[in-house]
Order: structure tokens, then C-alpha cells, then sequence
């Protein structure tokens, strides 16, 4: 619940070059929550924000509305980022805790 707001005003004004349409958002909403219940149905672990996110630009693709290309980037270089970074953290905190 920290940290939000950066990523509704990334998610709702920074990932589109032009303006958005009430049907792009309620398609990347349905498409999400579609996905989302699958995964639960399944079993596979997914995360919302990585479906949202890429629910809403594939809206602005299938509109020809624009994408901030460089705002895509920086998201994917952040999502590349996490996995590594979070198992090294989680692996010297493990040492440290169990020593």
C-alpha cells in the first residue's frame, strides 16, 4: 500500500503517448481480471501489476494510440531487475539471520 501513487500516475498518464479511452481501460481491466483468475484457478504465480501493465499497453497498441516507449523500457529494466536483486538480498539475509 506504500508507494501507489507512482505507480497509478505511471500506469494512468506516463505509459501512452495520446490520451486514453474509457474502453481501453475497462479491456485492460477485463483482460487482467480474466488472467488473474486463471492464474488463481491454475495455481501459477502471476503479478497484477505485470498484467495490468502490459493489459493497458496493449491496448494503446491495438488503438494506435501511442506508447512511451522509453516509460516501457525503464518498466521492463525494473521488472528485469527485481528477480536478481531480490535473490541476492534474500540469500545474504539468510546467511546473516542464520549464523
Amino acid at each position: 500500500m506504500i508507494g501507489y501513487k507512482r505507480i497509478v500516475l505511471t500506469l494512468g498518464e506516463k505509459i501512452w503517448q495520446h490520451p486514453s479511452y474509457p474502453a481501453q481501460g475497462a479491456s485492460a481491466e477485463l483482460v487482467g481480471a480474466g488472467l488473474i483468475a486463471t492464474a488463481g484457478y491454475t495455481g501459477l504465480p502471476v503479478s497484477t501489476t505485470h498484467i495490468i501493465t502490459a493489459g493497458i499497453a496493449g491496448t494503446m497498441l491495438g488503438s494506435g494510440s501511442g506508447i512511451n516507449r522509453g516509460m516501457l523500457v525503464k518498466i521492463a529494466l525494473a521488472w528485469i531487475c527485481t528477480l536478481p536483486v531480490t535473490i541476492t538480498l534474500g540469500a545474504a539475509l539468510f546467511y546473516v539471520l542464520n549464523i
